[in-house]
């Protein structure tokens, strides 16, 4: 009985993790390590979301690799830029602050919505250190594209309403109401100037790049997502391989964790680190 117990405690310290704090531009980075794997894998979470975004994915995974998940600037435990201005640069560079602290040599860089062009940054920027990527429901800006700025103004009392009327588009039938909860209550927290701050830098197409990706990359979309441009995910990453968990809605890893896990565990078998 001792024995079985000093297990479980183990295997629940594992779960939850290190908590541990890296800087970039004077900002600190929160991030958590749970997991001793050999291998390591980054979860970057989206727009106005923190690293809580994962806790679904952080037990399963962490089981046989280093799981590691962070706060961009701006979000959750992170701080904040002190010019208010935030750009993908600066978030892949967080990434990198993270990765040093944590000592990894290479890992697997997966990023939600927002954070698809985030660890796409971060591949460009620092090819060495990356082994593959993942794509969970990811925005994909191909260099040249017209689409335009989706949102007006996300500053006072109807930037508060334009905020909670797009966090609710992103729900499916999958999203129960406690994820609802859950999920309004993390987005709409974070505060005004991340929330304009962030969108204007996801959007800026200063950054947006053709370059091609060769390491293998992963794509696990929404049921019928309006973000799965497949003509751009093949452009940019020959190796792509490619999911849709039916009936789920932009949080798609907090709605079926066991499927998209499972899809997720796959593809980290095939990966050569």
């Amino acid at each position: 009985m001792r024995t079985r117990l000093v297990a479980t405690m183990i295997l629940t310290l594992l779960a939850v993790g290190s908590v541990s704090a890296a800087t970039v531009d004077g900002i600190t980075i929160h991030w958590i390590s749970a997991g001793t794997g050999p291998q390591t894998v980054v979860l970057v979470h989206g727009w106005t979301c923190d690293e809580t975004s994962w806790q679904g994915q952080i037990p399963a995974i962490s089981q046989k690799y280093r799981v590691i998940t962070l706060d961009l600037p701006g979000h959750g435990k992170s701080g904040s830029p002190k010019d208010g201005k935030f750009s993908v640069d600066q978030f892949a560079r967080a990434i990198e602050a993270v990765r040093i602290e944590a000592k990894l040599d290479k890992a697997v860089f997966a990023g939600h919505s927002m954070g698809t062009p985030v660890v796409r940054e971060y591949a460009l920027k620092y090819p060495q250190r990356v082994a593959a990527l993942v794509l969970v429901d990811g925005l994909v800006l191909v260099a040249g594209s017209t689409r335009p700025f989706p949102m007006g103004t996300m500053t006072g009392p109807e930037g508060l309403k334009a905020r909670e009327n797009l966090i609710r588009s992103m729900f499916s039938a999958a999203t129960t109401p406690r994820l609802q909860k859950q999920i309004l209550q993390m987005m709409m927290d974070t505060k005004e100037a991340t929330a304009a701050g962030a969108m204007q830098a996801t959007w800026d197409s200063s950054w947006w790049k053709n370059d091609v990706i060769l390491v293998p990359v992963l794509g696990l979309y929404a049921d019928r997502s309006g973000l799965a441009d497949k003509a751009g995910l093949n452009r940019l990453y020959p190796k792509l391989e490619y999911h849709e968990i039916a009936g789920t809605g932009h949080f798609l890893m907090m709605e079926k964790p066991q499927e998209f896990n499972r899809l997720l565990t796959d593809f980290l078998a095939k990966v050569r680190f």
